[in-house]
């Protein structure tokens, strides 16, 4: 069956797809079940992915279940990210080893072969183009990291569900997406006539959907699509307002600072669970004998107290001042930097802090006038 940009099909399963990605040789990240979470990790078949499970989440509270047997994709987002992927935790920048008469340096990229990102849910599709507003912009390139975006491919996964932590509806970025992936499936009726709607969104997208069992989409199941991504914006509860960034400007003495940072541990859970989140630090490392040298680039946080330090001390030694600058940037002034919010409403930063501090909450309270 040819196949084309803004085509739809239905296919049986997944198993085909990954089958297909596998053959053509992509390395194929997913879902799996690791620890009680899940986590992307790759993919040899379809008997890899956590069918039959589901979560439970609320703020400081993240659980795996069973779910129904059938359903292939009936949890969300679990604390990683695609960024692990694409802005790796630790990369090594360059090594040097002690010659003769100086130095070798070995600044060779780690090989990443061509992969396919398999289970991309539409916040995440938004937190990836997130990323690239900051490291592949026009006017500044991280270079690996263009280098890995460019041999990535993304099979999204649209939500039929959504965790008590889900607000993407409240951001725009799900839980439906309509752009930003090569295909994507919506899994229809799990309970009943199981099957999945595929849809074609890019040239890459439709070649290799070409050869896969498909049959062509019919309006029942373009209409069974739209119900189930509208029941899943219909399970959030929680949201933030569409003018959030203006409101959050001057509010710098505001009590609610003191307030939620009387609360927070300061552990940085937030922004390393965070999907957009991109502060990084610089480490160098030498062996014992002074022949080898190491430089890393590494996450970091704003939360730590040493993330702001220059000369003389840290620039944010309260803790409220680094709360203040996490959420302000986040919701507020990266709308000032790159044109959107820094958040997508994936709910991560939720269920991840230990003592469930709600971004949603919190960002409400500063947002009044009348602080």
């Amino acid at each position: 069956m040819q196949a084309a940009p803004g085509d739809s099909f239905v296919i049986s399963s997944p198993a085909p797809l990954i089958g297909a990605l596998v053959g053509a040789g992509w390395r194929v990240i997913g879902p799996q079940e690791v620890d009680g979470t899940i986590a992307y990790e790759e993919l040899r078949t379809a008997d890899d992915l956590p069918r039959g499970r589901t979560d439970d989440q609320e703020a400081g509270h993240y659980r795996l279940t069973e779910g129904r047997p059938e359903a292939w994709f009936d949890y969300v987002v679990g604390p990683q990210s695609w960024k692990k992927w694409l802005y790796p935790s630790r990369r090594k920048l360059w090594s040097a080893t002690k010659t003769a008469d100086g130095f070798e340096i070995d600044d060779r990229a780690e090989d990443y072969p061509k992969t396919a990102f398999f289970g991309v849910r539409p916040c995440e599709i938004a937190a990836i183009e997130r990323q690239d507003a900051v490291f592949d912009n026009g006017s500044f390139t991280d270079t690996d990291y263009a280098r890995r975006r460019a041999a990535t491919l993304i099979v999204a996964v649209q939500c039929a569900r959504s965790a008590a932590t889900c607000f993407c509806a409240s951001m725009n970025t799900g839980p439906h997406a309509e752009e930003g992936f090569d295909l994507a499936l919506t899994e229809l009726d799990p309970d009943g006539d199981h099957r999945f709607l595929l849809q074609i969104g890019s040239a890459q997208g439709a070649a290799l959907a070409d050869g896969l069992p498909l049959r062509d989409a019919t309006g029942d199941d373009h209409a069974t699509a739209r119900l189930a991504a509208a029941h899943a914006a219909a399970q959030q509860t929680r949201r933030l307002p569409a003018d959030i960034a203006p409101r959050l400007k001057g509010k710098e003495d505001h009590p609610g600072w003191q307030a939620v940072a009387e609360k927070c541990l300061h552990c940085a859970n937030c922004t390393l669970a965070c999907p957009t989140c991109f502060c990084s630090d610089v480490e160098d490392t030498n062996d014992l004998t002074g022949d080898h040298t190491e430089r890393w680039r590494v996450w970091d946080s704003c939360f730590s107290l040493d993330f702001s330090y220059i000369h003389g001390g840290a620039v944010r030694q309260d803790p409220a001042a680094r709360y203040r600058q996490w959420l302000t940037h986040k919701l507020s002034s990266w709308h000032d930097q790159f044109g959107s919010s820094g958040c997508v409403g994936c709910g991560r930063c939720i269920a991840w802090c230990p003592v469930g501090i709600d971004i949603t909450e919190e960002a409400a309270v500063i947002a009044r006038d009348d602080g």
